[in-house]
């Protein structure tokens, strides 16, 4: 896999592949790491029904590995932003890493990327916290960016009958402002990030 990850303020490209499908990189740091973001380049993509969960652990001295899913990247969704700066140690549950020695330092921790089904990826429920939904916290405010909008230019509508004509004072039919909303929620359903282009 082509995996990338943004750690501690630098771009990592040196994962160790501790097993065919599985995928681990040190963050020495981490305690100065409010949020980790992992990314595929698309040049290598997961093959025909697979994704990768993301996992994180703490170091441990005792040298009991427990990992915290945070997420999961597909395809379809190359990339991700996981907050860790909330997560506490200790905290896991089942993972695919199992009892496998994975190379490390007792001071750092690691995020691990494990290939896995996208049926399986989906039914799993990530660490509380750990996940920093952007794209859909843009969605809600866009959405209701856009309610506010029209809303507070429906509140001024009058019709031809109730206008006094006034020169100075344009007046937009409240038909294009609808028209201008709906197609603003088309091309957000479409792709979140079109506004950039």
């Amino acid at each position: 896999m082509d995996l990338q990850a943004w750690l501690s303020m630098n771009v990592q490209t040196d994962a160790q592949q501790v097993a065919g499908d599985k995928f681990v990189f040190n963050l020495p740091d981490y305690e100065n790491v409010n949020h980790v973001v992992v990314f595929m380049l698309g040049t290598v993509p997961f093959p025909a029904g697979m994704g990768g969960a993301v996992y994180f652990s703490f170091p441990d001295p005792v040298g009991g590995q427990v990992w915290q899913l945070l997420g999961f990247i597909t395809n379809d969704k190359p990339s991700a932003i996981f907050k860790i700066s909330q997560l506490k140690p200790g905290e896991g549950g089942e993972h695919p890493f199992g009892v496998m020695t994975v190379p490390r330092l007792a001071s750092v921790a690691q995020v691990g990327v494990s290939i896995e089904p996208l049926e399986q990826l989906v039914q799993q429920t990530p660490v509380s916290g750990a996940t920093v939904c952007a794209v859909d916290s843009f969605m809600q405010f866009t959405q209701k960016m856009l309610d506010s909008l029209y809303n507070f230019s429906s509140s001024f509508a009058v019709s031809q009958s109730q206008m006094t004509p006034n020169p100075s004072e344009m007046f937009i039919p409240a038909s294009s402002i609808l028209k201008w909303y709906e197609n603003f929620q088309r091309r957000m359903a479409q792709n979140p990030n079109f506004w950039k282009t």
